[in-house]
C-alpha cells in the first residue's frame, strides 16, 4: 500500500448518515486520499465534502470512484478491486439489524477483503482506530497468504 491510500467507503441506508458525519469529522484527512464509493453513497460523500470545505481546501489530485449501487453489482465491483490490489482499505458502515436483498454480495465483499488481508472497518470505532492509524501515512505491505496450494490441488472426478 503506498500512500496515498486508496479508501473503499460503502454504507447501507440505514447507516449513511452515521458514514456521512463521520466523514465530515474525518474530511481533511480523507481529501489527501482517492475514495471509491459504491451507489449513493459516493454522491451523498461527494456533496458532503464540497459542503465541508472551501473549493480551494479540496486538493487537485483528489477523486470519487463511485461504483454502482450496492444491490446492483457495486459490492461485487469493490470486491473485484480489491482482488486487483487497487483498495487499500474499507469503511463499511452496515447495518446488521436489517436483511438486505443483496446479503450475499454483502457477505462475499466482507470475506474477499479478509482472504486479501485489507482492513475492513464495519463500525465507527473501528474507523476511527483506523483513520487514526500512523499506517495510514506510510507504506505498507500486507502479508497475504500464499493460496498456490490450493490452486494447484488436484480436482478428482466427481461420482456419478
Amino acid at each position: 500500500m503506498k500512500v496515498p491510500k486508496n479508501i473503499a467507503l460503502v454504507a447501507h441506508d440505514n447507516r449513511k448518515k452515521d458514514l456521512i458525519e463521520w466523514v465530515e469529522w474525518n474530511v481533511h484527512i480523507l481529501v489527501g486520499h482517492t475514495l471509491t464509493c459504491t451507489g449513493t453513497t459516493g454522491s451523498l460523500i461527494e456533496k458532503a465534502i464540497q459542503n465541508k470545505l472551501a473549493e480551494d481546501e479540496i486538493p487537485e489530485n483528489f477523486s470519487i470512484h463511485k461504483l454502482r449501487s450496492g444491490p446492483l453489482g457495486g459490492d461485487q465491483q469493490l470486491g473485484a478491486m480489491i482482488t486487483e490490489g487497487k483498495i487499500d482499505f474499507v469503511i463499511f458502515f452496515w447495518d446488521p439489524m436489517e436483511p438486505h436483498p443483496h446479503d450475499v454480495d454483502v457477505k462475499a465483499l466482507l470475506r474477499i477483503a479478509v482472504l486479501y488481508n485489507i482492513p475492513i472497518a464495519c463500525n465507527r470505532s473501528t474507523a476511527d482506530f483506523m483513520i487514526s492509524s500512523p499506517l495510514l501515512n506510510e507504506q505498507y505491505s500486507p502479508i497475504v497468504k500464499d493460496y498456490s496450494s490450493y490452486l494447484q490441488r488436484e480436482i478428482g472426478q466427481e461420482s456419478r
